[in-house]
């Protein structure tokens, strides 16, 4: 079943970080349907540093963000990935939930083709810039609502079992809104993306 715009649009972006795990995101592009199920998220808020849209900056970049919850957020980073986010709350309240793992069910061998041969195993899809190639998300599914059937997330049954807790992935400009533990991950997931922790670069200084 599809989760509806009640699941996005609920107040607490990180509730609806937390909850999205075990969830199954699917896209539908050019009838090659593929799915993996949420292992890893991060919420960002207008009320912290590390949210593009911190104190209701609005600019072409964080637009999207203003947006209903329900709606894609895809942008650019580094300039070579791109990043797949999932507005929350209601228009006008600048809060995103970041998809960055996912474990892949359906549709590998489009993956592979997406990704390339040599991008196999955790390496197809465990970080945000991968999981959006393989799932072939781009910068033109920008503001698509996932009520539609291009992308869309659904509650399968699977049951996330214990999730852990830690701060996000390469934040550290935020300073102290770094420290917050707003990444979410299934406990001991092979899928969970690998990073820099920036509580621990912050507290080895």
């Amino acid at each position: 079943m599809k989760l509806d715009k009640s699941f996005f649009q609920r107040e607490s972006v990180t509730t609806v970080a937390r909850e999205l795990l075990g969830k199954t995101l699917y896209t539908n592009f050019d009838e090659q349907l593929t799915a993996g199920i949420v292992v890893e998220t991060e919420a960002y808020s207008y009320t912290e540093k590390a949210c593009h849209a911190y104190n209701n900056r609005r600019t072409a970049r964080t637009e999207t963000l203003f947006e209903r919850g329900g709606t894609c957020y895809v942008y650019l980073c580094y300039g070579i990935h791109k990043l797949f986010n999932i507005v929350t709350n209601r228009e006008g309240t600048a809060e995103a939930v970041l998809i960055r793992a996912v474990e892949p069910i359906k549709g590998m061998e489009t993956m592979l083709y997406r990704r390339g041969r040599d991008k196999g195993g955790v390496a197809l899809t465990s970080g945000p810039g991968k999981l959006s190639q393989a799932l072939g998300i781009t910068l033109k599914h920008d503001k698509l609502s996932l009520f539609d059937n291009d992308i869309w997330l659904e509650d399968s049954g699977f049951d996330a079992g214990a999730i852990d807790e830690s701060p996000r992935i390469g934040v550290a400009y935020a300073q102290e809104d770094a420290l917050l533990p707003w990444r979410f991950t299934i406990k001991n997931n092979p899928w969970v993306s690998k990073g820099n922790n920036t509580y621990k670069i912050l507290c080895s200084k």
